[in-house]
């Protein structure tokens, strides 16, 4: 990586781990192959690791012969806009929030009152009560919060430590 950096080495084969805090700017080319196997928001990631410098830079997404007409959709989706903002959205709405606690990144929603996109509003509004709790009570330990803290440990299976950030 050191000799790529330095322009001593022309061309890196990596795998996605060149997503993490990459910072070459005269990186100007890059191809992943199979995109359809990633979600939309770390392939504008990887994108974004190209370009960096004062050089035209392109991305090429070589698409497998048999990618379903769904992932060549997202793809051009991709192809369409680097509005980061509007490409998680569609990565969200394709593949589902995932699970806050655990190891499930896809999958259908937990949440059985509110749609994260549909009720951006409600679920903005909930998080800032909820941070406010979490600001005055970190364990839950008050009596008043008693039966949310019996509901999270049941829900999430594990006594909970929470810190409110910013």
């Amino acid at each position: 990586m050191a000799e790529f950096a330095a322009n001593r080495l022309h061309a890196l084969v990596s795998t996605t781990v060149i997503e993490v805090g990459v910072d070459v700017p005269n990186a100007t080319v890059m191809i992943v192959e199979h995109p359809e196997r990633f979600g939309l928001t770390q392939l504008h990631q990887l994108r974004g690791r190209v370009g960096r410098g004062s050089e035209r830079s392109v991305c090429i997404l070589l698409a497998g012969p048999r990618a379903a007409a769904e992932a060549r959709a997202r793809l051009a989706l991709l192809a369409s806009t680097d509005d980061g903002f509007r490409i998680a959205e569609a990565d969200l709405e394709a593949r589902g929030p995932g699970e806050l606690w655990g190891a499930r990144q896809t999958g259908l929603p937990a949440l059985r009152v509110a749609d994260v996109l549909k009720d951006a509003e409600l679920v903005s509004s909930a998080r800032a009560e909820a941070t406010e709790i979490v600001a005055e009570d970190p364990e839950l330990l008050a009596p008043r919060h008693a039966r949310l803290r019996e509901r999270l440990v049941r829900l999430f299976g594990e006594e909970l430590s929470w810190r409110a950030t910013g």
